[in-house]
């Protein structure tokens, strides 16, 4: 019988709130949105749509990593995005984890983001084969 697993790094930023970072259940891995904060100084990244969407990226890979995964695992992710005109910007840099082979993706502007970032990825993630790291 599947049970809950939850993933937790501390080369991620802590949840500042009642979530986890990552939760398994059976193959599959739930990772709460990840935004600009550098985990060494658990400060936010300040600059342009490209420095924090590069710090977010980093930022799921390291949970990622805690779980056992890597961006090939992942198999849906969401972007929200404070300014719609970022798109291109993030996809060039998020497309550049993914191989040929991307993950489903939704991509949404929304009025406010913790902190005040410009940009928020979460993502879904699965083990082949049923199998959990």
């Amino acid at each position: 019988m599947a049970t809950k697993t939850i993933v937790r790094t501390d080369n991620a930023p802590e949840a500042i709130g009642p979530y986890s970072q990552g939760v398994g259940f059976g193959n599959i891995f739930f990772f709460s949105g990840q935004i600009a904060i550098d985990p060494d100084t658990n400060e936010l990244i300040e600059g342009d749509i490209e420095r924090q969407t590069r710090q977010v990226m980093a930022n799921m890979e390291a949970v990622l990593e805690a779980a056992g995964l890597t961006f090939d695992h992942v198999v849906r992710t969401t972007i929200f995005l404070a300014d719609m005109d970022d798109f291109s910007a993030v996809n060039e840099i998020y497309g550049g984890f993914f191989d040929d082979n991307p993950p489903a993706r939704a991509c949404v502007e929304v009025s406010r983001l913790p902190k005040d970032v410009l940009v928020e990825i979460d993502m879904i993630a699965a083990h082949p084969a049923g199998e959990q790291g």
